[in-house]
């Protein structure tokens, strides 16, 4: 057993993580960062790297101005009740000033979302202002360390290419009929086969990728001591405070003692079985959900809270950030979870349940996209639904897994992954929906989307919807009759892209106990912190941004240093 000595220890190394060991070390703080997994980066790193923050300082100098008070309106009509958590107001005071102190202070470059809406329209609601992402990165900067990053979900990138949504994602689905796009696909194709070849792995990081290798870049700027493959397996006590714990590595157990404090951020438990059974038991519960993230997070946070006495809040609106996911058959057996957040709202593509009936806006957010279909499944079956595209439409933008052109479809024709059918008849038989529904249904579909309308669901509507959808495409750019053949259909099944059931904390980030006080010296952010927005989603970011926020926060309290909206007497008390 060897022991370690620090003032702060991080349990976890997503953004949320990363941003409070960059923090707690930029003001003078001896920081440690384990990671349970072999690479850093946790869900972040496969993530869009999207942060909602409000007034941001982006775009603030773009001339996008909106009184403090609009946000928490917007916050307000979507939450409810929830609006009242404490912590939402020192998120919004502290959102703008985290972009700025990461641009000012470290390695982390911004790229502003300002066409980027809020997922609905209600009163608050802006169409763009509201997001930021990490600026691309050349992951050459980050030297040898560049081997300890994870890479991008291999299902979703293009050879472990990772493809940023907006400009860059257009001209991919531009590719084969327009020679700007095809010049800059070619490009970036080139660039990413010369990087495999002489470095093993992509170096034009973007999206989440780009996020995590800036912020790790921070760290070893900033001295912090990077460990993986250290699981936490106990947190130590010095008194009644937290003051370190025991990481269990392949050289044996590793004590860290932190003087400071500990800082939970593992990940949430989208893949602890038993959590899931009883908080996400309506979106397939442990045997039934299937997660987009790394198979590392596994609930560990919250139990090591839970074993010191935290609370995990169990009330939450939704417990799971929900997904529509597809399982990819591998190779060797094995199964990938795709996370389908692109081609949902492109035109001339539906979804299903399994009565051949639709239920939803396709366009809209993933999070409510299965919130529709769990509300029309008959209690005590699972969720699932079939995406279904024509010729044209799968060719164009592909369907999960199953790539557009000029990739093969045999692939996933041959696993299964992929029905096709020459008429629908056939493809219902295919998916054993009943062929008159689908018929049917699409049928009712193509005769309005011909004329750009939707009044089952009204897809396209939203401005949320709009910019999901295709900008070129008219007179709606997300709706377009399925008319093709042959037709093509993928099965969804229940996912997430995290958890939002964490560990109760306050307004500093320190963990509650089941009396509501908090445990001195424990902290959690990202995913192990309760979500400050109830298990709502009403907008892309809502958890990168508090996560980076609240991660933030929590390396300013350990410093000692002050907190915009925190009494005195709070930041004493901490």
């Amino acid at each position: 057993m060897s022991e370690l000595n620090c003032d702060v220890l991080v349990i976890g190394s997503g953004a949320s993580g990363l941003a409070a060991a960059v923090t707690a070390a930029h003001f003078g703080l001896k920081v440690i960062v384990a990671e349970k997994a072999p690479v850093f980066g946790g869900t972040s790193a496969w993530s869009g790297g999207w942060l909602w923050i409000p007034r941001n300082p982006l775009a603030v100098e773009a001339g996008i101005q909106e009184p403090p008070e609009g946000p928490m309106r917007y916050i307000e009509s979507e939450l409810g009740e929830r609006a009242r958590d404490p912590r939402l107001p020192v998120f919004l005071a502290n959102g703008p000033e985290m972009v700025s102190f990461f641009r000012d202070h470290t390695a982390v470059r911004w790229i502003d979302g300002n066409r980027i809406p809020d997922f609905h329209e209600g009163p608050g609601a802006l169409k763009g202002g509201r997001s930021v992402s990490a600026a691309p990165y050349d992951g050459r900067e980050l030297g040898p360390w560049i081997n300890k990053l994870r890479p991008p979900l291999d299902v979703t990138s293009l050879w472990g290419m990772g493809i940023a949504s907006g400009a860059d994602m257009a001209h991919f689905f531009k590719a084969t009929r327009n020679l700007r796009s095809a010049l800059h696909a070619a490009r970036r194709i080139a660039k990413h086969l010369r990087d495999l070849a002489l470095h093993g792995r992509g170096m034009q990081l973007v999206n989440g990728n780009a996020l995590v290798a800036r912020l790790l870049r921070s760290a070893l700027d900033k001295g912090v001591t990077l460990i993986e493959s250290a699981p936490a397996t106990m947190l130590l006590r010095d008194g009644n405070r937290i003051a370190g714990a025991e990481l269990s590595t392949a050289d044996g157990t590793v004590v860290v003692r932190a003087a400071k404090g500990v800082v939970l951020a593992t990940g949430g438990f989208p893949h602890d079985t038993p959590r899931l059974d009883e908080l996400a038991a309506h979106a397939g519960g442990g045997a039934g959900h299937h997660s987009a993230a790394p198979r590392e997070n596994t609930g560990d946070g919250l139990r090591l809270g839970e074993l010191e006495g935290g609370a995990v809040a169990r009330d939450l609106a939704s417990s799971v950030a929900l997904a529509p996911v597809s399982l990819v058959p591998r190779r060797d057996g094995s199964v990938a979870n795709f996370p389908h957040l692109v081609e949902r709202a492109k035109p001339g593509i539906i979804a299903v349940t399994p009565e051949g009936k639709r239920f939803v806006s396709e366009a809209d957010s993933y999070h409510d996209f299965m919130r529709a279909l769990i509300a029309v499944t008959p209690a005590g079956k699972l969720p699932t639904c079939w995406l279904i595209a024509d010729h044209r439409a799968q060719r164009r933008w592909g369907l999960g897994w199953a790539k557009p052109f000029p990739f093969p479809l045999g692939p996933a024709i041959r696993s299964g992954y992929l029905k096709r059918g020459r008429t629908l008849a056939e493809l219902a038989r295919a998916c054993d929906l009943p062929a008159d529904a689908l018929e049917a249904t699409v049928a009712r579909f193509n005769s309005y989307a011909v004329r750009g309308e939707d009044p089952d669901f009204h897809r396209g509507e939203s401005t949320y919807n709009r910019v999901q959808a295709d900008p070129e495409h008219g007179p709606n750019p997300s709706l377009a009759p399925l008319d093709r053949p042959p037709f093509y259909a993928v099965k969804i099944v229940p996912g997430s892209l995290g958890t939002f059931a964490g560990l109760k904390t306050d307004p500093l980030t320190r963990v509650l106990d089941t009396e509501g006080n908090p445990i001195p010296g424990l902290h959690a952010v990202g995913n192990d912190m309760a979500s400050i927005m109830g298990g709502n989603y009403p907008s892309g970011g809502i958890t990168l941004g508090p996560g980076m926020t609240f991660g933030y926060i929590a390396g300013r309290v350990l410093a000692g240093q002050p907190v915009k909206g925190i009494s005195k007497q709070k930041e004493e008390a901490a």
